[in-house]
């Protein structure tokens, strides 16, 4: 299958077009093959994916920013693009492989996606691997986006206490004050095993708690 339909779906035209067969090319078929590159291109993905969350999420925790960039940068995600640009068309794989089903194992298509990253950044540099990376990745960083913002801190705070295994937190109505029609709510979030204990203020109990649980998932991401 011709590589000029493969750069059309990247956005991408090499110079060298060497660069981009060895970017192709498995341990299986032939040496050299595309494992120093597809290293390369895992540094570079990391770190594009990483300035990208850092600009689009100003106010976001690093241990939060790193659990999204964990999942972009993930082999589940490289393989749904990989797939999307019908990669194991183009792969040179050994006859073993071949048989196998290779060409569709998610480990090969993501780390030769991984490798063509590395090969555009050999062929024309930093700027333009950011560039074909960000194009590809926009629909999985705006699926990202709407989950970060459909996750209350209340779910998010149980989610990292359970990815952790440890003791989910206990909330406690401490005072309400104000008249009937406009009340403050005061509620702690105790996290006994961390010594912690937060208070939110609220109109109701549920938003002084949420406050309570934000403030708290904050403070332990911060020692993480």
């Amino acid at each position: 299958m011709s590589l000029f339909r493969l750069q059309q779906g990247l956005g991408y035209i090499f110079q060298d077009t060497r660069l981009l067969n060895h970017a192709l090319t498995h341990r299986s078929h032939s040496s050299p093959h595309n494992e120093r590159l597809e290293f390369l291109g895992d540094g570079i993905l990391n770190c594009v994916i990483a300035a990208l969350l850092y600009t689009r999420h100003p106010d976001m925790p690093e241990g939060e920013l790193s659990r999204l960039r964990s999942n972009l940068v993930r082999q589940e995600a490289l393989f749904q693009l990989a797939r999307e640009l019908h990669l194991g068309h183009y792969l040179k794989l050994g006859e073993g492989e071949l048989r196998s089903g290779g060409g569709q194992r998610p480990s090969i298509l993501a780390d030769a996606l991984e490798a063509i990253f590395g090969a555009i950044f050999l062929d024309q540099g930093f700027d333009a691997a950011r560039q074909v990376i960000e194009r590809l990745y926009a629909p999985l960083v705006a699926q990202a986006q709407q989950g970060v913002a459909a996750k209350d801190p209340k779910t998010r705070l149980q989610e990292w206490l359970q990815g952790r295994r440890k003791a989910l937190p206990q909330y406690q109505m401490l005072e309400t004050t104000g008249e009937a029609h406009a009340q403050c709510f005061a509620v702690a979030c105790d996290l006994g095993q961390f010594n912690l204990r937060t208070v939110g203020n609220g109109t109701s109990r549920r938003n002084a708690e949420q406050a309570a649980a934000e403030k708290a998932l904050e403070a332990l991401q911060a020692h993480e």
